[in-house]
């Protein structure tokens, strides 16, 4: 079996550079595993997460989704498989339930099933929300109940693989923790397939969890 996910010679520069951010990248991610990736800012981390999304395209080499190329796969196909959660929540003027549901109001989710009131409630307290309103500003809440926010959005179209990308940055000690345990959650009990940048040295439990350190241009497993 192909492995959700796989890099084959992945370079990329920026516009206007002179030389890549990183070249010659390779990675198989095999479903239900949870890959950490670390490295100074500016290597490139953030970055591999939008290639991998097609936010953006690679200089060189190829990106497979179970044994296909990206490239090969719709937009809407693949933003359905494939969820991204950017390092800065995105919230718009609404209430927490708007913002939640704002995912099945584009043309390529309205004929998915919405999920209830209820729903949402028993998903929020999964998060350690117990106590927030689905009425209440999305704008207003702090940025550690805004990145789970974001998190519990992109779940809810229920995507094969998530790509986190330094979801516990702005948070302080316990908010983190928390985000942490969520994902353990998500890969240990839900099976998902995660693939997070972080700086955190918190390394989650599980059999499946491996960490790679980009570094001067290439990836590397640590033990």
């Amino acid at each position: 079996m192909a492995p959700i996910l796989e890099i084959r010679d992945l370079s990329f520069t920026y516009e206007g550079a002179q030389s890549p951010i990183f070249e010659h990248l390779s990675l198989a991610v095999e479903e239900g595993s949870h890959i950490l990736l670390k490295g100074a800012s500016g290597t490139g981390k953030s970055s591999l997460l939008r290639l991998i999304c097609r936010l953006a395209s690679p200089t060189s080499g190829t990106i497979l989704y179970r044994g296909e190329p990206i490239t090969a796969i719709s937009p809407p196909k693949l933003r359905s498989a494939i969820g991204y959660v950017a390092q800065i929540p995105r919230m718009t003027d609404g209430s927490v339930k708007e913002n939640l549901l704002l995912p099945f109001t584009f043309a390529l989710n309205r004929e998915r099933r919405k999920p209830d009131e209820d729903a949402l409630r028993r998903m929020l307290s999964d998060f350690y929300l117990d106590d927030l309103k689905l009425t209440h500003p999305a704008l207003k809440l702090s940025t550690g109940q805004q990145q789970r926010l974001a998190l519990m959005r992109t779940l809810l179209l229920k995507p094969d693989l998530l790509l986190l990308d330094e979801p516990t940055s702005a948070l302080d000690a316990l908010s983190a923790r928390m985000v942490f345990t969520i994902m353990e959650r998500l890969n240990t009990r839900e099976q998902k397939t995660l693939v997070t940048v972080t700086h955190s040295d918190y390394r989650p439990s599980g059999a499946h969890v491996e960490l790679y350190l980009l570094q001067n241009r290439t990836l590397t497993r640590q033990p």
